[in-house]
This record gives C-alpha cells, structure tokens and sequence, in this order.
C-alpha cells in the first residue's frame, strides 16, 4: 500500500494555538477536499489537519486503485470488513493525534477528530478505542466499522466524548439505516451523543449541517 500524500495543514490564525482539529476524508478524495470548507468554520486559535489516505485497490470498486483509509468490500451493513486494514488506519491516526500532543503541547482533550464517509466512519472507529479521551468527534454521512465488536472494543475513559453524528435521509451511498445503528450503538455506551438527519440530503453535506458542526467544534473547543 502506497503511503498517503502529506496532509494540508492550516495553522492557528491568531498565532495562539491551543487546539487541533483533525479531519478525514471520504473514498477517493483527498485532504484539499474538505480544507476549504473546514477552514471557513475553524475558529482562529485552532490548527486544521486534513490528512490524505494511502492509495490503494478498493474491492468495491472492482479493485480500482485510488485514496482510501481501508478496504470496503460491501455496501451491506452486515458485509465482510477489513479489519486488519481499520487497524492500520487507525493506527496511523493515533500517531497523528500523539505528535499533536508530544510536539505542540495540545492536550488529547484539545483535538477533536472527525470525518466524512468512510473518514467519519475512520474517526468514530479511532475515537472510540484511543487511550485517552478526545475533545469530540464529528461524524458525517458515516457509520460505525466493526461494530459486533462493541460494547467491548469500547474504551470506558471515553464515554464522555461529545459525539455529534449527521446524515442525509436521502443518501444512496450510505444509507441512512447505517446512521440510524450507528446512533443506536452510541447511545448505548456514551454520555452526550447527537444524531442529526438532514431532509433530501444526499452523501453529501449542505449549509445547514456546517452551521451545526461549526457550533459543535466551538462548543468542544472553546477559547482558553
């Protein structure tokens, strides 16, 4: 597997930062394809990263090879999963988070970590099982990978993390089913948890859902 690309980094705008957000893109995109929207609503004493997956064949789509986290192999719910690959990703995730906190002195509880599709799906997999607890999670038109392996995967250090979860109600891609699980799964083992449904949205985002990530991350990153 080809390594990714580096990752678009957008530093603090007032110099002073004492936060980091950390980004995931879907299937075959890459780190400039959410900056610039990502950008718009980080607020000035927040560091954006938006990392690129490695490139590799994607079985689902008949083996092309093309920017993804991990293997997808099914559009069911209940598929086979790569999990050796979920583990590498993540994996590679975490260390991204780690050199936050061992380079630029930002406490675990000052990087909120999110994704779209499979990077959402990414971010709620490291979130959930990361040693220690994160500032928040934001998780779009995603859902939940190996997910028969909670509560148990779960790491109870996290249960307070803030977990703001949105989807579309018209989404061919990833139906809102998934979400719906997804919520259900959450809720189970978490204290604060939202599920957001966006009438006629596709697999996509729209004006309404950034307004309410962009109260999310202020509300789990506040200025210090």
């Amino acid at each position: 597997m080809a390594s990714g690309s580096k990752p678009v980094v957008i530093d603090s705008r007032d110099g002073k930062h004492t936060a980091t957000i950390i980004f995931l893109h879907g299937l075959g995109d890459t780190g400039h394809g959410w900056a610039d929207s990502l950008s718009a609503i980080q607020p000035s004493y927040c560091k954006l990263i938006c990392p690129t997956a490695p490139v590799q064949p994607v079985t689902l789509n008949a083996g092309m090879i093309m920017p993804s986290w991990f293997d997808l192999m099914t559009l069911t719910h209940d598929g086979p999963e790569d999990g050796e690959g979920i583990l590498k990703a993540s994996a590679s995730i975490m260390k991204i988070i780690e050199e936050e906190q061992s380079k630029h002195n930002i406490p675990s509880n000052r990087i909120l970590l999110g994704g779209f599709s499979q990077g959402g799906a990414l971010s709620l997999h490291t979130g959930l099982r990361y040693s220690q607890p994160l500032a928040g999670i934001l998780a779009l038109s995603c859902w939940l990978p190996l997910h028969k392996e909670y509560p148990n995967a779960f790491v109870q250090g996290n249960k307070e993390v803030p977990i703001l979860q949105c989807h579309g109600d018209s989404d061919p891609l990833v139906p809102k089913m998934w979400g719906n699980i997804t919520a259900d799964i959450l809720k189970e083992m978490l204290k604060t948890t939202e599920f957001k449904v966006y009438r006629n949205m596709g697999h996509t985002s729209c004006n309404e859902e950034m307004r309410d990530a962009a109260e999310f991350i202020k509300k789990c990153l506040p200025p210090v």
